[in-house]
C-alpha cells in the first residue's frame, strides 16, 4: 500500500506540473484553477503517507543455533541436542545518487529514498502552486486605485478627445483643467499655454473623464498638460503629452500614414514571477514604434513579388500582392512570373493611431470576480497602471471597440442593455475606453464611424444586439440589429465615392473558415446576415475588414465573381495573450464557390484575334496566409493614396516583435471631388500666429 502511494505521488506530481505549465504558459483555461489545487493536495497526501522507494534490496540469511538438552550416553559421552533455525531478512540498500538519477527525481518526480530530493520536489510543487495563485488573484489585490494617467482618443481635424484620471485625496471630486499649445518643435517652451476644458473628476465615476479640446487646426501638432483652478501645474504628466490632429478629409491631397490594429491582451501572460503589471506585447509594440536604435521595416532579404496575370487584369477588384511569403498558398492565383529585386530602403510614414478591436480586459479569465462594477473597473485600472501600456498610450492615440471578455465569454446581448452583467461591464468600458472614441452615430451606442485622410472607418458593435443562435429560425438571427445595419448600409453609400479605402472593424472574424468554437461566436453563426453584408461590401471598391478574437493571424480573400469587388479581411490577435499550439482550426478555403469569367486572347493563323471566355469556379472565401504561432501579434496598416491612380494599402504583420508577413493591396482608383477647405492650406507657423490673436480655424471651413 505504501509503495503504491509513492508511485501515485510521483504520477500526481508529474500531472500537476504539466497542468500548471499549461495554465501559466500555454492557455489560462478557467477550469485549471480548480484542478491545480486538487492535484497538489493529492500529491501532498500521497507523498506524506507513501513509503520511499529504493533502487535495490538484498536478502540476508541468518542461522540461529539453540542448545535444547544435553544427554549422557552409556559409554560416558555427553550428547547435546542442537536445533538450528534459519531466517531470511530483506535489507534495503540505498545507492549513492548520481547526477542523472537526481535530475530524474526532480524533473519527473521519480520516487526517491533520499529525503533531500523529496524535499526539493515538495518545494518546487509548492512554488508552482504559489505562482498559479499569484496569477489568479493578482488582479483582485492589485486594485490600482491610485493610478493617474492620460491618453488621447479620437482625433478630428479641429478637435481631440482627452482622457484623464486624477484621484483626489480626502475628497469626492477633483477639478482639473487642460491647458494646451501648439507644438512646432522649435520654441515650444516660449509659447504660452491656453486654457482648455475642465474635467470634473468624481469618485462616483472612478475619477476618470473624457473631455473634448476644440478649436484646433488640421494636421497640426499640439501638446497639453494639466493645471488646477489656480493655474498651478500638476505634477503629472512630467512632460507635456503631444498629439497630431487629423487631416481635413475635404482636402484631397493624398494621405500617407500608418495605424496599428490588434486585440486581446491581459497582463503577465505567459506568466513570469512578480511581473503582474507587465504586458509584454505592448513592450514590443513600443520598441517597434519608437526604437532606441532605428531600424528599417523593409525586409532584410530579397523580396519575391508574385502577381498573377489574372490579378493584373482585374480592373474591378483590388490586386493583392504577397511579399516575403513562406507559404505555398498565399496569393490569389498561381504566379506566372517571379521577379527578385533588392530590398528597397523606404521611408516610414508616421503611425497616427491604434484600433483596439476588443478583449481589452479578460473579466472571466482566469477567474470571474462576479457582476460587480468595481470588479470591472479594477481590471481597466490595472491595464492603465501597466508600465508597458503607459509607454504606448501616452504617445499613441487609441480608439476601441469591445468584445465578449469585457463582459463575459461568448456574451450575446439580445438587444437588451439591462441584461446582466452588461450594465456594470459597459459602465467601466464607457468610462475608460468608449467615451474617448469618435462620437457614435446614435447617442448611447458603441458603433461609430470616422474619417482619417482618404480612408473611412466603420467600427461595429458585435455584442449588444447579437441574437441567441440556439433559438428561433437562423434566418432571423442578427449580430448587428436593425439600427446598426441601417447605419452601416448608409455609411457604405456615403463613402462609396468619397473615400479611397473603406475599413470595417469587427471584433470577431467575418470569415466562416474558422471552426471549433468560432462556428458559434463569429460571423459564421449568422450566415444570412453575413451573406447580405458581403454582397453590400462587394458592391463598393476597396473594402478591407479588420478583425481579431481568434488569437491567430489570417488574411482572407472574399471573391466576388464577375461584376463585383473582392474584399480582404485581416484578422490579427492576440496583442498579448495565449495562442493554441499544434491545433489548427482554420480551413484553407470554403466549399461555396463563385463563377469568374476569364478572357483569353487567341491569335489565329490568319492573324485575326479571337477572344475566348472561360468560366471557372473559385472559392467564395480563401486563405491567403495563416499564422497561428505567437503570443504577441499586431498589424501595421499603411495607407498610401498620394498617387490617386495607384492607391495602395500595405500590411505588415508583426509576431513576437518581428516581421512575419507582408501584404500589398492595390486599390481601385476613386475619383474624388475637390474641396474648399482653406484651413488645411494654411502653414503651421501662420496657424500659430492666428491662434494667438484669437482666430479660430472653424471660421476658415
Amino acid at each position: 500500500m505504501a509503495a503504491s502511494l509513492a508511485i501515485a505521488s510521483s504520477a500526481l506530481s508529474t500531472l500537476y506540473r504539466i497542468v500548471v505549465y499549461l495554465f501559466l504558459q500555454v492557455a489560462p483555461v478557467s477550469k485549471a484553477k480548480y484542478v491545480i489545487p486538487v492535484l497538489y493536495l493529492g500529491y501532498a497526501l500521497a507523498s506524506h503517507f507513501g513509503a520511499p522507494a529504493f533502487s535495490q534490496v538484498i536478502a540476508v540469511k541468518e542461522e540461529v543455533v539453540a542448545i535444547e538438552q544435553e544427554k549422557s550416553e552409556r559409554n560416558g559421552h555427553v550428547v547435546t541436542d542442537v536445533a538450528v533455525q534459519e531466517t531470511t531478512t530483506i535489507i534495503p540498500v540505498v545507492e549513492p545518487p548520481t547526477l542523472k538519477s537526481g535530475l530524474s527525481a526532480i524533473i519527473f518526480s521519480v520516487p526517491s529514498p533520499i529525503r533531500a530530493l523529496r524535499t526539493v520536489n515538495f518545494v518546487i510543487n509548492t512554488l508552482l502552486l504559489l505562482a498559479a495563485a499569484e496569477f489568479v488573484f493578482y488582479p483582485y489585490f492589485d486594485s490600482a486605485s491610485g493610478v493617474v494617467y492620460t491618453r488621447i482618443g479620437a482625433l478630428y481635424p479641429d478637435a481631440v478627445k482627452i482622457v484623464v484620471r486624477y484621484p483626489a485625496a480626502n475628497s469626492t471630486e477633483n477639478l482639473v483643467r487642460v491647458v494646451w499649445r501648439q507644438a512646432d518643435g522649435k520654441n515650444d517652451s516660449e509659447s504660452p499655454w491656453r486654457e482648455g476644458p475642465i474635467a470634473n473628476l468624481t469618485a462616483e465615476r472612478d475619477w476618470v473623464q473624457s473631455v473634448s479640446l476644440r478649436g484646433l487646426w488640421p494636421s497640426t501638432s499640439y501638446e497639453y498638460r494639466f493645471e488646477d483652478l489656480n493655474s498651478t501645474a500638476l505634477p503629472y504628466p512630467a512632460t507635456p503629452i503631444q498629439f497630431h490632429t487629423a487631416p481635413d478629409p475635404r482636402l484631397y491631397s493624398g494621405s500617407h500614414y500608418r495605424f496599428i490594429a490588434s486585440s486581446c491582451m491581459t497582463p503577465n501572460f505567459p506568466y513570469m514571477p512578480l511581473q503582474g503589471r507587465r504586458i509584454k506585447g505592448l513592450d514590443l509594440l513600443a520598441d517597434y514604434l519608437w526604437p532606441s536604435k532605428p531600424h528599417s521595416t523593409a525586409p532584410s532579404s530579397a523580396v519575391a513579388q508574385n502577381i498573377s496575370d489574372e490579378d493584373l487584369s482585374m480592373s474591378t477588384s483590388p490586386v493583392i500582392q504577397s511579399v516575403n511569403d513562406t507559404s505555398a498558398e498565399n496569393v490569389t492565383a498561381p504566379a506566372n512570373t517571379t521577379t527578385t529585386v533588392p530590398a528597397p530602403e523606404k521611408s516610414v510614414p508616421p503611425t497616427e493611431f491604434m484600433v483596439f478591436m476588443g478583449d481589452f480586459i479578460y473579466a472571466d479569465v482566469p477567474i470571474y470576480f462576479g457582476d460587480d462594477a468595481e470588479a470591472y473597473r479594477r481590471l481597466y485600472r490595472r491595464n492603465y497602471n501597466s508600465p508597458s501600456f503607459r509607454k504606448v498610450y501616452e504617445r499613441l492615440p487609441i480608439i476601441h471597440t469591445y468584445d465578449d471578455h469585457e463582459i463575459i465569454n461568448n456574451y450575446a446581448g439580445l438587444g437588451n442593455s439591462s441584461l446582466p452583467p452588461y450594465p456594470n461591464a459597459t459602465n467601466a468600458f464607457e468610462l475608460y475606453n468608449a467615451d474617448a472614441n469618435y462620437d457614435p452615430i446614435e447617442e448611447g451606442q458603441y458603433y461609430y464611424d470616422f474619417r482619417y485622410g482618404d480612408a473611412a472607418f466603420f467600427v461595429m458593435d458585435t455584442r449588444k444586439y447579437r441574437s441567441d443562435i440556439f433559438s428561433n429560425e437562423p434566418s432571423s438571427h442578427t449580430m448587428l440589429g436593425d439600427k446598426q445595419l441601417t447605419a452601416l448600409y448608409n455609411w457604405l453609400g456615403k463613402v462609396n465615392n468619397t473615400a479611397v479605402f473603406k475599413f470595417i472593424v469587427s471584433s470577431v472574424p467575418f470569415t466562416a473558415l474558422w471552426t471549433y468554437e468560432a462556428l458559434e461566436d463569429t460571423w459564421a453563426a449568422f450566415p444570412y446576415e453575413k451573406s447580405a453584408l458581403l454582397s453590400a461590401f462587394q458592391s463598393v471598391p476597396n473594402v478591407i475588414v479588420l478583425s481579431g478574437d481568434r488569437h491567430e493571424f489570417a488574411a482572407i480573400e472574399f471573391a466576388a465573381g464577375d461584376g463585383g469587388h473582392n474584399v480582404l479581411e485581416v484578422s490579427t490577435s492576440p496583442m498579448s495573450m495565449f495562442y493554441v499550439p499544434f491545433i489548427r482550426t482554420l480551413k484553407p478555403r470554403s466549399e461555396e464557390v463563385v463563377n469568374r469569367t476569364r478572357e483569353e486572347v487567341i491569335i489565329k493563323e490568319d492573324g485575326n484575334m479571337e477572344v475566348v471566355k472561360h468560366v471557372e469556379e473559385v472559392p467564395r472565401e480563401k486563405v491567403l496566409k495563416y499564422i497561428a504561432e505567437g503570443n504577441y501579434k499586431w498589424s501595421t496598416i499603411e495607407v498610401d493614396t498620394r498617387d490617386y491612380a495607384h492607391p495602395v494599402v500595405r500590411v505588415e504583420i508583426m509576431i513576437d516583435g518581428k516581421p512575419a508577413y507582408h501584404l500589398e493591396v492595390l486599390g481601385k482608383p476613386i475619383k474624388l471631388q475637390s474641396t474648399t477647405a482653406l484651413g488645411a492650406l494654411v502653414p503651421q507657423s501662420l496657424r500659430g500666429m492666428l491662434d494667438r490673436i484669437g482666430l479660430k480655424p472653424s471660421r476658415w471651413f
